[in-house]
C-alpha cells in the first residue's frame, strides 16, 4: 500500500520541500505518493482574493480528507523547513483508527518573536494555544468529524479555529512522540529526532545558518544536488 503524504508547497521555500522530499525517499522503506499543496491548484476551492495565510499551505493542509474523499489514511508535514531522519513508515506504523488526527503536542512560548529574518517571508512569529500541532499530522481520513471540514467551511473559520482543531473533542486528538515533529529551534538538537523541524527558518537563509543541525540540513541539500557523489 502506497502512504499518501500531503507536503506544503510555496514557491518562497522551493528548496526547502524539495530537500525534504529528498530527505523522505532517502529514509522510505514503502512506496511513497508525494503531493504537494501548491496553492494555485486549489483556487476554484477559494473564493476570489483569497488568502491562505503566511503561506500557501496553512489553510489547505485541513482540506487533505475532502481531497481523499473522506477515505483511507494520509499523512501532512509541513516539509519546506523539516528534514525526516527516519523512516516514514515508521511514522505510517502510529495511526490509531480511532481518532481523527495525531499530531505532537508541543507546549511552549516560542524563542523566536520574529520568523524567515531577512527574507522576503519574515513575520510575525505569535505564539498560541496548540502552536506547531497541525504542523505534522496524521489524518484518518474516513473519520466522520472531518465531514465537516470542506472548502466552504475553512473559508468560514479563522486561522487560529483550524490550527487548534476546535471542531474536535481534545480527547480526539491523538499524541504522537515528540521526536517526529522536533523544533530545532525552541527546544535545541537532538540526534534522535525523527523529523527536524527548523520553525523559524531554514539554515539555507543566512540568519538561521547557525542553527541546531544546520550540518545535516546542508548536508542533505548537498546529496540532493549530487555535491557529494
Amino acid at each position: 500500500m502506497t502512504i499518501p503524504v500531503y507536503v506544503g508547497f510555496d514557491p518562497r521555500e522551493e528548496a526547502g520541500t524539495w530537500a525534504f522530499g529528498s530527505s523522505l525517499l532517502e529514509h522510505a522503506s514503502r512506496p511513497v505518493s508525494i503531493i504537494p499543496l501548491h496553492l494555485p491548484l486549489f483556487r476554484s476551492f477559494y473564493a476570489a482574493g483569497q488568502r491562505d495565510g503566511s503561506n500557501a499551505f496553512t489553510m489547505t493542509r485541513f482540506l487533505i480528507p475532502f481531497l481523499q474523499g473522506y477515505t483511507g489514511t494520509a499523512i501532512f508535514m509541513d516539509g519546506a523547513d523539516m528534514l525526516l531522519k527516519a523512516d516514514i513508515a515508521e511514522l505510517w506504523a502510529l495511526r490509531d483508527p480511532y481518532k481523527p488526527v495525531q499530531v505532537v503536542k508541543h507546549d511552549y512560548r516560542t524563542k523566536w518573536p520574529r520568523k524567515y529574518l531577512g527574507t522576503k517571508m519574515e513575520s510575525d512569529n505569535e505564539d498560541y494555544r496548540r502552536k506547531q500541532w497541525s504542523s505534522v499530522m496524521i489524518l484518518n481520513c474516513m473519520h466522520m468529524s472531518w465531514r465537516q471540514i470542506t472548502p466552504e467551511s475553512v473559508q468560514q473559520m479563522t486561522g487560529s479555529q483550524l490550527h487548534q482543531f476546535s471542531w474536535l473533542k481534545d480527547d480526539q486528538i491523538g499524541e504522537l512522540p515528540k521526536v517526529w515533529n522536533w523544533l530545532v529551534q525552541e527546544d535545541g538538537p537532538n540526534q534522535e529526532a525523527k523529523i527536524l523541524h527548523f520553525s523559524s527558518g531554514v539554515p539555507l537563509m543566512p540568519a538561521h545558518a547557525n542553527s541546531p543541525h544546520a550540518a545535516d540540513y546542508m548536508r542533505q541539500c548537498a546529496r540532493m544536488n549530487h555535491v557529494t557523489d
